[in-house]
């Protein structure tokens, strides 16, 4: 339903964009993430044909968005950045609007805008001004527009931002709910909407793709993937760290903490292939050793950890780069 092709933007000598390929297909939830500047908005201003990209190819259902641009974005709802909207309409003024602007009339008309308000829960509201109402009110309406049409793709540009823990639940379950049947793209910067609603997740980092898989494909990236954890009482510390190592399938060990005999370790596996080995390896080692363990488990990976650390180390990365070249040549 949606496919990328080398899409690239500039503004200027800056490249927010820079050859980004990607697809989504009808019953998939894509998550976009990334943090703040890394070109989401950007891109998804292009799928939409919002703005023209320097360089690449957007198609939606077929059409190529810059030859057939008004089939391809009937095609499309979208919920742009910051939730735009006229804010000296009401907010049934404001979805009549836009029904109308999406060649929607008479009862077609009315059984859109009350399917979109009892979707997006705007009932309470749905005769104030849109200048009156709280943020997350005004968000919810601005998406209410986005699935008026009842399209076959959703672009969604931040669609919880400043709803409240509630609001944000029903907001991601029905996002997830309308991924059944739809291609559904949204950029987020909040990780734990990945695992809530999405099927597969991009990250995003400077313009460019760094990771693309499901949720748990990228779990798996994590270092702390099938790492295994356990509490010890009455051993030294550095005892527990020597004997986690010497574990067969234990790549490190490491001491997470100690707090008066506690000591809390972790040992890592050398693959992720085998679920549960080192958790069995580990258990035989205090066995055999006496340990007074309280607690030991296997630690799943953490997206969190993951974006950090493909995000932090390519700025690590860049940053090394750019000092080394602006040392100054010496010669002998």
């Amino acid at each position: 339903m949606i496919n990328v092709q080398n899409l690239s933007k500039s503004f200027g000598p800056k490249k927010a964009v820079d050859r980004v390929s990607f697809s989504v297909e009808r019953g998939e939830v894509l998550g976009f993430l990334g943090p703040n500047g890394a070109g989401k908005s950007t891109t998804m201003r292009m799928i939409t044909g919002f703005i023209p990209p320097t360089e690449g190819k957007v198609t939606v259902g077929g059409y190529n968005l810059a030859d057939h641009p008004i089939p391809a974005k009937r095609l499309i709802g979208y919920l742009p950045e910051n939730a735009p909207s006229y804010t000296d309409m009401t907010v049934a003024g404001f979805l009549g609007f836009c029904a109308e602007l999406r060649g929607l009339r008479g009862e077609a008309k009315r059984k859109a805008i009350h399917r979109a308000v009892d979707l997006c829960f705007l009932e309470p509201v749905l005769h104030q001004s849109v200048d009156t109402l709280s943020k997350g009110y005004r968000h919810r309406a601005c998406f209410a527009q986005s699935i008026l049409h009842d399209p076959d793709v959703l672009v969604l540009d931040e669609p919880t931002d400043g709803l409240d823990p509630n609001q944000k639940h029903e907001i991601r379950q029905l996002i997830k709910r309308m991924g059944e049947k739809k291609a559904i793209i949204f950029s987020t910067h909040i990780l734990e909407e990945v695992d809530a609603a999405c099927t597969r997740a991009i990250i995003i980092d400077r313009g460019r793709i760094v990771a693309n898989g499901t949720p748990e494909e990228l779990r798996q990236k994590s270092d702390m993937a099938g790492a295994v954890s356990l509490r010890v009482l009455g051993i030294p510390a550095d005892t527990v760290k020597q004997r986690l190592a010497e574990v067969p399938g234990a790549r490190k060990a490491a001491i997470v903490k100690t707090h008066g005999e506690w000591v809390w370790a972790r040992a890592y596996p050398k693959t992720k292939t085998a679920d549960g080995d080192l958790a069995r390896l580990v258990a035989e080692l205090s066995m055999k050793e006496g340990w007074k363990i309280a607690e030991l488990h296997t630690e799943e990976g953490r997206l969190d950890e993951v974006f950090r650390s493909i995000t932090w180390s390519d700025a690590a990365t860049d940053q090394a780069k750019a000092a080394e070249a602006s040392v100054p040549e010496v010669a002998a």
